[in-house]
């Protein structure tokens, strides 16, 4: 098999609030499970993404604790690098925005679009707090949606129904996050990026063409924006002081507006692993190369940023740091945006305690039914809804009941009835054979559900698969056979184990830590994954830390491997913890008890 290029790019975190499970759901977990299958496949995943240091959540909690942007920011991302690593994220690199990799980059793109053409100075009116006595960004100001009627929509996006504003003060009664105070319009001058120049360019022309593995709700409304509605030019500078500053000369004081800043990251990322890497040029072969495929794993109200504006912005940057004219960047192949997750019926909430705080539920859970749980309900084309009774039925009947239990069993009978050996098998019926059979085809349809980013039908298919060896065990009965055929209880056992051991490796993109553990009771060296590491980098700017991925030592492979007759097996141990009914209420009891450290 030709060996792909495949770009992860995850969705970066406002850092200024924990992340919660509707967060991991909808676009962490998705495209960790899918840059861990494309690394078992043998292809050259490059996973990137970072957090967002300067969007202006990270200043309204700066003001509201009376702290620096930087420390809050800072703050966060220390604890995103703690949950990354212990949910088992493989970021080839989680970076920040903050960087002066990330400044120039962004600058860069800037002055290209600019050279391009596609950048016009406007004067425009912005919202204006007298009480502050400053212009106020578009996250500062709240108002009622004029589209859906909804009462508090941001004064740049509406997150009930995704519309996007041009400017705040298209919200009925817009009025100040901060203090609530009435707020007025006053002049303003920015730059504007010429969408609608960039949709004659070629956006048009790209959104319109075959997209069938796109997903409809993201699709439809990608095309119904540009071709239907109509693009109109988005400014993409900002009066404030924290960001990055305008690369023109007498704008210094203002800088480029978050929205058009944070999507550059996925390139600046990029190119900074590269850097890292002590490949400067590397970053190319995921950017350039025609046949790399690009993915943009994010929530739905992410969608009109990654499915319309970020391509315009590729685009119309054209052959950014590339001297081949026939070179472009590369637009996204897919962009497999999730729904969202609610709680216990109601939607997350920050400020409510309302939700699962995943650094905090990792302190009693372990990572993967966590992961496994937020897989199976994953709102892939509608809206889910995480249940604490749901996490417990489906840990102790599927984790446990099934899969771990079939793993369990046929280890610890190998334990004591062949001395921990592997039992030589003789020769194999056509029911062994079948099973056998039936795992190894397994590979190619589940595999395609994990190309296609159906990770939730995925883990039907294996589960399906772990269902028919468990049944294949209890029509062979080796507890029973051992009193009388040992010869054809080993068989059986031996069958077990070879399709197990398939079984792990289908698993193991959403089950990372369980199959590492089961890979490992099987006697077989290595491990599948390789291994995050957090990294600190310095520069003028003050040195951070970064969460990097190190691939070397990995052996995984997407296919089922014959484990040798006569190998010593270690003592194996339970893969999974049966969790008492109790676990409920006592997750319940904590909603709302905590104070949320920021709105969902």
């Amino acid at each position: 098999m030709t060996q792909q290029y495949i770009l992860v790019c995850v969705a970066w975190p406002y850092a200024n609030a924990d992340i919660h499970q509707g967060n991991v759901t909808g676009s962490y977990l998705p495209a960790d499970i899918y840059a861990r299958f494309h690394r078992l496949q043998g292809n050259q995943v490059l996973m990137v993404s970072g957090s967002d240091s300067h969007g202006t959540p990270v200043t309204v909690k700066a003001d509201a604790e009376g702290k620096t942007p930087r420390e809050v920011f800072l703050y966060y991302h220390q604890r995103f690098l703690a949950l990354f690593q212990r949910l088992g994220l493989t970021y080839d690199l989680f970076t920040h925005t903050d960087t002066e990799n990330h400044h120039q980059v962004s600058r860069d793109l800037f002055c290209a679009l600019l050279d391009h053409g596609y950048l016009y100075r406007q004067v425009m009116q912005q919202m204006y707090s007298p009480k502050a006595r400053r212009f106020l960004p578009d996250r500062y100001v709240e108002g009622t949606c004029p589209n859906c009627g909804y009462t508090r929509a941001r004064g740049d996006q509406c997150d009930n129904c995704n519309t996007l504003f041009e400017n705040a003060s298209e919200l009925i009664n817009p009025r100040s996050r901060v203090d609530d105070s009435q707020l007025e319009l006053r002049d303003t001058e920015h730059y504007f990026l010429d969408l609608p120049r960039l949709a004659e360019a070629g956006l048009a022309a790209w959104i319109q063409e075959d997209k069938e593995h796109w997903r409809p709700q993201v699709i439809n409304f990608a095309r119904n924006l540009v071709l239907n509605e109509g693009l109109r030019g988005r400014a993409v500078t900002r009066d404030l002081d924290w960001g990055i500053a305008v690369p023109v000369e007498g704008w210094e004081d203002k800088v480029l507006y978050v929205w058009f800043e944070a999507v550059i990251g996925y390139l600046s990322a990029a190119i900074e692993w590269a850097k890292n890497q002590g490949q400067p040029e590397a970053w190319k072969k995921w950017w350039y190369e025609p046949q790399a495929r690009t993915y943009y794993f994010i929530g739905k109200d992410n969608i009109p940023f990654h499915a319309v504006i970020w391509p315009a912005e590729l685009l119309g940057a054209a052959r950014l740091y590339e001297a081949d004219p026939n070179q472009r960047l590369n637009l996204p192949y897919d962009v497999p945006a999730n729904e969202f997750m609610n709680m216990e019926g109601r939607k997350i909430s920050g400020s409510h305690n309302w939700g699962v705080w995943m650094l905090d539920a990792l302190e009693r859970h372990d990572p993967d039914p966590l992961r496994y749980y937020l897989t199976a309900n994953m709102p892939e084309t509608k809206d889910s809804d995480w249940s604490w009774e749901g996490y417990v039925e489906r840990n102790n009947n599927e984790l446990v009941g099934n899969w771990g239990n079939l793993a369990n069993r046929v280890l610890n009978m190998i334990q004591r009835t062949f001395d921990g050996r592997v039992p030589d098998p003789g020769v194999l019926t056509a029911q062994d054979q079948a099973l056998l059979a039936a795992v190894d085809e397994g590979f190619a349809p589940i595999g395609a559900l994990y190309d296609a980013c159906k990770f939730r039908m995925a883990l039907q298919e294996m589960l399906a698969l772990s269902t028919r060896v468990n049944q294949y065990l209890e029509e062979m009965s080796p507890w029973l056979a051992v009193k009388s055929d040992k010869p054809a209880a080993g068989r059986a056992l031996y069958t077990a184990l070879q399709a197990i051991n398939g079984l792990k490796i289908l698993f193991a993109p959403v089950l990372p830590f369980t199959s590492q553990a089961l890979h490992e009771m099987l006697g077989e060296p290595g491990p599948l994954f390789g291994r995050q590491i957090v990294e600190t980098y310095h520069e003028s700017r003050g040195s951070h830390e970064a969460l990097t991925y190190d691939a070397s030592a990995a052996v995984g492979a997407w296919r089922r491997t014959e484990i040798p007759a006569g190998r010593a097996l270690p003592k194996p141990a339970p893969l999974f913890k049966k969790l008492d009914s109790s676990v409920v209420e006592e997750e319940l009891a904590r909603l709302g008890q905590r104070q949320g450290d920021g709105e969902s």
